[in-house]
């Protein structure tokens, strides 16, 4: 029998440097298989999936440089006053008024309590993001834990995009660009919504990530219009939404499925390594990220890998490529050292094990930046000189799917966001 089943909106890119999906939370080899699973499911109960118009999307608020989920206090406040409701009573405040919730709040005792602006928006003065205390539209909703407060955001999806956006990718890029990361990002929102990322809270994602991020830039005339010139446009494959994966910048080829660990089904067939160019070359050719390189003394890489993968193999004498999957991406590595080797598979794993503090990244502008937790990418040839070891790479991000500063150089040469779309997910669909 036929089944209605109703899939709502939701978020989690990453930064603007890694995106999607950025998004994290889980392994993204167990994210995604979880997925298929689903879709596998409801196409072999003939379910159809329908998007719902603008339903409210519940997003868990995390601490500061999203560290954690739960506060330790949570101070509001709104230009216009706030009603504050727990159990049967309202409790109105004035404009401007901070008021402050600690977890032994008597206000609990009625149980959750839920906030919401008079007009306007709901300042969270006790959090801090990328510019400063965030505000937020729709309701906050405060729970108390043994831990804290968790904050959960309740609002309709298409607001929510507005925020992600922004925070998802500059709001200096083209509009075509930001209108494919807006339809990129509700896709995306409306495969999370299909369940609750945590059900302890009924909430569907958190502002990281983990899942899209939400509300760490402020808002941005250019990224409501891409939000409302898009509005309800999902991506398709066979009438089913798909996950929109997307990350920073390519190498001059994406890959697939394959570099998490998945092998090439009907249901991701639309992720597929494409060459992210035209007659002229790669469209991200004279971008900073397009090529890099890191020159990693042996012990600091020893010392590294010795970290990240648990395993101590002593002073690293070489680093094997075994694998390389499609658009070249590094699949598997060996790491010998004079104790013992250790293999390492998959993109972000891999990318995690030569990745920490320690050594610098040169792009290929000339400018330098600090290592950090994750390789730029798993695009890359590794080879020793004396004591060091040379990766000399491409690209920023997994290399799934949409890469955002190759649609960014594609709207610049006049392709439109369906355009941009259709060219980085084979074979769908948008509407």
């Amino acid at each position: 029998m036929s089944v209605l089943v109703l899939v709502f909106i939701i978020a989690g890119l990453t930064s603007n440097l890694e995106g999607g999906v950025r998004g994290n939370r889980q392994e993204k080899e167990a994210f995604d298989q979880k997925q298929e699973e689903v879709q596998t499911e409801q196409k072999n109960q003939g379910e159809e999936t329908q998007v719902v118009s603008n339903p409210n999307i519940r997003v868990l608020l995390m601490t500061d440089g999203y560290k954690n989920t739960i506060h330790p206090s949570v101070t509001v406040s709104s230009t216009s006053g706030l009603s504050i409701t727990y159990g049967e009573k309202v409790e109105e405040c004035e404009a401007g008024m901070e008021v402050t919730f600690m977890p032994d709040d008597s206000r609990f005792q009625s149980g959750n309590i839920r906030i919401q602006a008079k007009e306007g928006e709901i300042t969270v003065n006790s959090l801090k993001r990328g510019y400063g205390s965030p505000s937020y539209q729709g309701i906050l909703e405060l729970r108390t834990t043994a831990e804290g407060i968790a904050i959960i955001n309740e609002l309709p999806v298409e607001n929510y995009l507005c925020r992600v956006v922004p925070s998802e990718m500059p709001s200096g890029y083209e509009i075509e660009a930001l209108k494919a990361q807006a339809v990129c990002a509700r896709s995306y929102a409306y495969r999370q919504m299909a369940e609750y990322g945590y059900p302890e809270y009924e909430a569907h994602v958190d502002d990281s990530t983990n899942y899209q991020v939400y509300g760490n830039s402020a808002p941005a005339d250019s990224a409501d219009l891409a939000v409302q010139e898009t509005a309800g446009q999902v991506v398709r494959l066979d009438g089913e939404i798909v996950t929109t994966y997307y990350y920073s910048t390519s190498c001059g080829k994406t890959t697939s499925m394959k570099a998490w660990g998945n092998e090439a089904n009907d249901g991701n067939r639309y992720l597929q390594s494409v060459e992210v160019k035209d007659e002229n070359g790669d469209y991200e050719r004279n971008l900073p990220w397009y090529r890099w390189e890191a020159k990693i003394q042996a012990k600091t890489l020893s010392n590294l890998i010795g970290l990240n993968t648990g395993k101590d193999i002593g002073t690293l004498q070489n680093i094997n490529i075994l694998e390389n999957g499609p658009g070249g991406v590094v699949l598997t590595i060996e790491a010998v050292g004079d104790k013992g080797s250790v293999r390492v598979s998959t993109e972000n794993k891999i990318r995690r094990a030569l990745g920490g503090k320690g050594y610098t990244i040169i792009k290929q502008d000339g400018t330098k930046v600090k290592s950090s937790k994750l390789l730029p990418s798993a695009f890359f040839t590794i080879n020793k000189s004396g004591d060091t070891f040379v990766i000399k790479g491409g690209g920023f991000g997994h290399g799934i799917g949409m890469s955002q500063t190759g649609a960014n150089e594609m709207a610049k040469c006049g392709k439109n966001y369906q355009e941009i779309l259709t060219f980085f997910y084979q074979g769908v669909t948008i509407g």
